[in-house]
């Protein structure tokens, strides 16, 4: 454990740090998920899609900015995405 109160104090600021990066991380996670599922499932009309697929590139760009992610993990992700979205319109 800490010896020193600066350490100690690291150590809090480091936990608090982790919970709320971990929390960002999930919260992009779950927008990338969604509109996968929205893709998959075949049912969202072009708008919807569009939506979604917005959601998810806004938080993979937050992400990126708040360093959670690497900058060009964020655009590889998007190029995926939007990808996935064109053949989606394409096929309805």
């Amino acid at each position: 454990m800490a010896n020193s109160q600066q350490a100690r104090k690291r150590a809090t600021q480091n936990t608090k740090r982790r919970l709320l990066n971990a929390s960002q991380r999930s919260t992009m996670r779950t927008h990338i998920k969604s509109f996968i599922k929205a893709v998959e499932s075949k049912e969202k009309d072009a708008n919807a899609l569009q939506a979604d697929y917005r959601s998810a590139t806004s938080q993979l760009d937050q992400s990126a900015r708040r360093g959670l992610t690497h900058r060009n993990k964020a655009a590889r992700l998007k190029s995926r995405l939007n990808r996935r979205l064109k053949e989606a319109v394409a096929e309805s």
